[in-house]
């Protein structure tokens, strides 16, 4: 069955990017498993702002992967990009009644907060970088609602970075 799953990196003090969405501090130094996980993916589920900040990057990196951007002002697509403004369960509930592999939740911080509110995370695999940001975009906004996890294995780099995997309890 297919499952939804949060794959991203975080500060030690839980943030995703700085203040102006900056991502100078993430390590790209190895792969960090991060080509197996994608060989397990077919759909990558991100918000608008995400969406722009990769675009930003130069070239599309995920050719050939279904994207599906949630959005309330966009439109339009290309290169597997789909612009949904329906809401994360229906969008969810339709990709796993399809066959196929797991579903990316790539973020960003809001779309996280959404799926979380909804319980529709599966998995997460969270990449933590040993640096403190001391401020930025959270991984998880407040929500008000407890959601357990328990954890599925834990593996560290000479980096110092270490990337924990959870599953539903």
């Amino acid at each position: 069955m297919r499952k939804v799953i949060l794959y991203i990196a975080t500060s030690l003090d839980g943030f995703i990017a700085g203040p102006q969405r900056q991502l100078d501090w993430l390590f790209n130094d190895q792969d960090y498993g991060y080509t197996e996980f994608y060989k397990g993916i077919d759909t990558i589920l991100m918000g608008r702002i995400t969406y722009e900040d990769i675009l930003g990057f130069g070239d599309w990196p995920f050719d050939g992967v279904q994207t599906l951007v949630f959005s309330h002002t966009f439109h339009g697509g290309g290169n597997g990009v789909r612009f949904t403004r329906e809401p994360p369960a229906s969008v969810v509930q339709r990709l796993k009644s399809q066959p196929g592999k797991h579903i990316w939740l790539g973020g960003g911080g809001k779309l996280v907060a959404d799926f979380h509110k909804a319980d529709l995370i599966d998995e997460m695999v969270i990449s933590i970088h040993p640096i403190v940001l001391g401020e930025g975009i959270p991984l998880f906004p407040p929500t008000g609602i407890r959601r357990d996890f328990k954890l599925l294995g834990v593996e560290g780099f000479d980096s110092g970075l270490v990337q924990m995997r959870y599953g539903r309890g």
